[in-house]
């Protein structure tokens, strides 16, 4: 981004700089419209499957900035020279049945040839002032919750190496798939400080943004994070991928860890995740209620696990 213009104006409330999930642009006074994509090659072989978790994947970014999703469009890479248009037809009707769960629009999108499949969409979305959440205004005394389990980046990398048992993978995928509608309407209502998703810098990197952003720091206990079924095993295993060792590296300034920490565990902090859950800083009174409300909706997963507390000598701290 350096060199490059900066565009600023009144309106521009939240824009390319910072590490926001989602650009915002003010309407009206009443009305923000938040603005975000995303898309990736497949993780998985199944291309109806596929769809689904890339487009659950876009739309996150609308959810944590505590916005509904109006329109979506299609991003497509394919290669239509060598693989057949059916398997696109089906990565296509899986992102639809997602955009369509989410009571969004597809309103068109752009396709290109390419070595490569890639999928997701461009989203736009909109809140009210009031309804607009980010992740600069996480405050001391807040309890954190995580809506998700971690887990996702060992568990794709052990099905690309063909080591992922069955079972295992369909709970990641059903994680995957899942909207985090359920999150971020349960953290409007109570009225939850900051959010944001956790994707490929891992629960770690996302945590430091929240806490730089916020000029605070976080506390994550180790033992009350949420892992899926069988990825602890599959991480034992040696399944990471190289932006594990990147997040840990790009952390390992800005967090420390207190008491011995469970190796396994702290893994998980760095796992890059796809479309992984909200990591939601709410007023300590109301976190036993948030947790109920994501669960009561389908975030089974949902827990809490830290605090925010003033700043520290580092933005993030593991406990033990």
């Amino acid at each position: 981004m350096q060199g490059l213009p900066k565009f600023e104006h009144p309106d521009l409330l939240i824009g390319a700089d910072g590490a926001s999930d989602a650009g915002v642009f003010r309407l009206r006074d009443d009305l923000l419209i938040l603005q975000s994509l995303d898309f990736f090659p497949p993780l998985v072989d199944d291309a109806y499957l596929y769809g689904q978790i890339a487009a659950a994947n876009s739309l996150s970014d609308i959810y944590a900035m505590g916005g509904v999703p109006r329109t979506a469009l299609n991003i497509v890479g394919f290669p239509d020279d060598k693989l057949s248009l059916d398997i696109l037809h089906e990565i296509l009707r899986g992102g639809a049945e997602r955009v369509q769960a989410a009571g969004a629009l597809i309103v068109g999108g752009h396709t290109v040839r390419d070595t490569e499949i890639k999928y997701g969409l461009s989203v736009t979305g909109v809140a009210t002032p009031d309804e607009l959440l980010t992740n600069r205004d996480a405050r001391p005394g807040d309890r954190l919750v995580l809506t998700k389990a971690l887990g996702t980046g060992f568990v794709t990398t052990a099905f690309k190496r063909n080591r992922c048992p069955e079972d295992v993978l369909a709970t990641a995928s059903e994680s995957m798939v899942q909207l985090n509608k359920a999150g971020s309407e349960a953290a409007r209502a109570v009225g939850a400080s900051a959010s944001t998703d956790i994707t490929g810098f891992g629960l770690s990197g996302h945590a430091i943004e929240m806490a730089s952003a916020s000029s605070v720091t976080l506390l994550l206990d180790l033992e009350a994070l949420p892992v899926l079924p069988g990825a602890a095993k599959l991480a034992a295993a040696g399944n990471q991928t190289r932006a594990s060792a990147t997040n840990r590296s790009a952390a390992a300034a800005s967090m420390r860890i207190e008491g011995d920490g469970d190796a396994l565990q702290l893994e998980m902090v760095f796992d890059p995740q796809t479309s992984g859950g909200l990591l939601i800083s709410v007023p300590a009174g109301r976190a036993d209620e948030l947790v109920e409300k994501c669960r009561l909706a389908g975030a089974a997963a949902t827990a809490t696990v830290g605090e925010v507390a003033e700043q520290h000598d580092a933005p993030l701290i593991f406990r033990s």
